[in-house]
């Protein structure tokens, strides 16, 4: 995942990055090497990105 992919905002539902999060655990067997922490974290941000997005549209 390239960390230029979050500026421009996420293009995927919290759902969808969620399910892309349970096959990084799944696949690094629940302990993630240094990379695939790196992604994680970038993923997390991109799921709470899309969170507040579905939260604003709700309101």
């Amino acid at each position: 995942m390239s960390p230029h992919s979050l500026t421009r905002g996420s293009a995927r539902s919290a759902a969808e990055v969620n399910e892309q999060i349970r096959a990084l655990w799944m696949r690094a067997g629940g302990t993630l090497s240094a990379q695939e922490r790196a992604e994680y974290e970038l993923l997390v941000v991109e799921w709470a990105a899309a969170i507040r997005s579905a939260v604003i549209e709700a309101a």
